[in-house]
Parts: C-alpha cells; sequence; structure tokens
C-alpha cells in the first residue's frame, strides 16, 4: 500500500466518522505529521501487535499477505503462522511474465526465452525487498532469512483462487489452493430489468475508476445490443443517462444476483472476478491496473472471459467485447466448469481444516 493509498485512507476515515479503536494497525499508519517508511510501520505495527498476540496466546496467527505485523508478532511469541494469499499466487513460475504485467504465460521457448531477459530486473527487486524486510526483522530481534517473497510462510499458504486460473508449477510443500474466499457485506435484494434477453451486471470499481469511465462507456455502448443491462454504481453520476433496456441502482448482492446473468463486467478485481465464475457467470474485464492486469489474462488464459485494455475503453470496444462474450459458447462452458468445480469443493472449509493443522503442529 502507498502512502498516498494510506492518506486518503486516513482522510475518508475522518469524513465518515468510523472509529478503528479496535484495529491497532490503524494507529501506526503514516499521518502527515508522522511520516513513516512502509518497513517504518511495519515495525512499529508488530511492537504493538506484539501485546495482543501476547495476551490472546493464539494456537495460530494467519494474516493477510500484505499484513506482515500479525505474521512477525506471532513468530516474536512462538506461535505457528500462515499467511492467506485472498488472490492468485504472486510467486510466478519460471519462464513467466512479470506478475501484474498483463501478459500471459508464455506459449513457446522463444517466449519463455524473452521473459527470461526481464530476470536480472525482477531478482533486484526481490532481492531489495528481502534486505528490506530482514533489517525490519532485525530491528525486531529476528533472524534473517535467505529466500524471497519473506512476507509468504512456508509453514502455510492459503491460495484462495480458483486452481483454473493458476500456471502449471511446482507448487511449495507449504502452499494450497483452496479456492475462492468469498465475502460480502449485506444488500438488499434488486429487481431485475424484465425480458428473456441475456443478462449482463456492470459492476465497475468506483475506487479504481471514480469517474466512472467504464460504467458510463459500458452504458451507452449496451443501449442498443439485444442485452438486459443491471448496473450497480454505488454512487450513480448525475449526469448519466439511463438507457431503457438498463436497471440501475446503488448496490447489489453479487452472491443472489450473479447466478441470474449471464456475464460480468468489471474492472477486474479478484473479489468480483472469483464470485461472478463461481456463479457460472462469463467475464468481460476492462483492468485498472496493478493485480487486475493479472486478474484480466488469467481468465483469458483460462477461457472464460474476455478482456479489453482500459486504454481501448469505449461505448463500441465495449460493445464489441460483450457481443463477443456472449457468441462464445466455449467461454459459458468454461464458466459453468468452474461453478461446477466451485460447488464440489468448499474453501472455506478446506481452509479451515488447514489452519486446524497449524495449530495442531
Amino acid at each position: 500500500m502507498t502512502l498516498q493509498t494510506w492518506r486518503r485512507w486516513e482522510e475518508d476515515v475522518r469524513r465518515e466518522g468510523m472509529r478503528f479503536a479496535a484495529a491497532p494497525e490503524y494507529h501506526v499508519f503514516p499521518t502527515r505529521e508522522r511520516p513513516l517508511t512502509p518497513y517504518q510501520a511495519v515495525e512499529r505495527a508488530t511492537r504493538e501487535t506484539v501485546e495482543l498476540v501476547r495476551d490472546v496466546a493464539p494456537d495460530a496467527v494467519v494474516s493477510d499477505i500484505l499484513t506482515l505485523a500479525p505474521a512477525l508478532a506471532g513468530e516474536l511469541e512462538g506461535v505457528p503462522v500462515g499467511t492467506l494469499i485472498p488472490h492468485l499466487d504472486p510467486r510466478m513460475p519460471p519462464g513467466s511474465a512479470p506478475y501484474s504485467c498483463g501478459a500471459r504465460l508464455p506459449r513457446t521457448r522463444a517466449g519463455r526465452v524473452l521473459w527470461r531477459g526481464a530476470d536480472p530486473l525482477l531478482r533486484h527487486g526481490l532481492q531489495l525487498g528481502r534486505s528490506q524486510l530482514n533489517e525490519t526483522r532485525r530491528r525486531l530481534g529476528l533472524p534473517a532469512l535467505e529466500r524471497d517473497h519473506g512476507g509468504i510462510s512456508e509453514r502455510l499458504a492459503l491460495v484462495a483462487t480458483f486452481p483454473q486460473l493458476e500456471y502449471p508449477r511446482s507448487w511449495p510443500a507449504g502452499a494450497h489452493v483452496v479456492g475462492p474466499l468469498i465475502w460480502e457485506p449485506p444488500a438488499p435484494d434488486v429487481e431485475l430489468p424484465p425480458g428473456e434477453d441475456p443478462l449482463v451486471l456492470l459492476a465497475p470499481s468506483t475506487s479504481q475508476d471514480p469517474g466512472q469511465t467504464l460504467l458510463r462507456a459500458a452504458l451507452e455502448g449496451l443501449a442498443e445490443l439485444s442485452v438486459r443491462v443491471l448496473a450497480s454504481a454505488n454512487r450513480p453520476p448525475p449526469s448519466v443517462c439511463v438507457p431503457a433496456n438498463t436497471r440501475m441502482v446503488e448496490w447489489v448482492s453479487y452472491a443472489r444476483t450473479m447466478p441470474a446473468c449471464d456475464l460480468v463486467v468489471c474492472h477486474g478485481g479478484h473479489g468480483t472476478v472469483a464470485r461472478a465464475l463461481a456463479s457460472g457467470c462469463v467475464v468481460v474485464i476492462v483492468p485498472a491496473g496493478g493485480d487486475m492486469n493479472e486478474n484480466a489474462a488469467r481468465v483469458d488464459w483460462a477461457g472464460v472471459g474476455v478482456r479489453l485494455p482500459g486504454r481501448l475503453v469505449g461505448a463500441r470496444a465495449l460493445a464489441l467485447a460483450v457481443r463477443r462474450a456472449l457468441a462464445r459458447p466455449e467461454l459459458r462452458a468454461g464458466a459453468r466448469g468452474l461453478q461446477a468445480w466451485a460447488a464440489r469443493h468448499d474453501g472455506a472449509a478446506r481452509a479451515a481444516d488447514l489452519v486446524e493443522a497449524l495449530a495442531a503442529g
């Protein structure tokens, strides 16, 4: 998380009047008055979290891949530590493109050789990250690590995504692809647009697209197609024109709505993509950057959706992408296959079993 993101979150918290008294890490995030580097924040958060771990005396500590303080605090207290990776595993197999660049797995030896040319740059980044983490560990009294990706536990790493979206690789002994772990806040039921045409859900990320460019382009582009559109806009822009085939709502339950949909148009956040695929929906992704680029590439590689580069977003391009997705039955078959897999595999139950085994030693 960048300093800019931290500051934006701090401003949002103040504006909404929210309270995080129960979340000790919040109080150590950088502020304008007391700026901290990310690893300085980790060190300070760890020292505060140690007290919590000591008081609770848990049998195991499992934390998010980006939340290092609980893991370091657990290690300091001698508690078994696991890592939750709530998306695709960022540790790429040899010969792959760098994570989040948006390139698919190379199909030829020449492609693998080409991407290996980026290895020195990637190695430098990994070494820098290891050095910074080890300096933090030294200041906390922990031994240095000789491996990369030191923020991921060797004992247990829960990879919460579909195995069909992960590239073939040799997995470390402690890594388990358990399937998506999906949660959503309560939401009221919404009335679907009437008719029998295919139902398209517009589920853009308002945080990644505050100007709602994707929403506007999709509404315009899908207005003349033989589809029904349900648009979830959170805060609908005041000047948007809602076509006759569209129903606009502020919030929608993905769990209850997506099973009735044929297609989901989104920016490609992992939670939205996972819920859509678990519901048997084809996805059209217009990635906003970062992890979304990787999610779009994997969806394309797995044959369960269509990706449209963000630089090409527009009404005509969105309409073409939706037409293409709806016209390819193999995409629907692929999405239905992941839906069937999700119905047979309870990711939460599998993750709970693994955490219990970790706690039992």
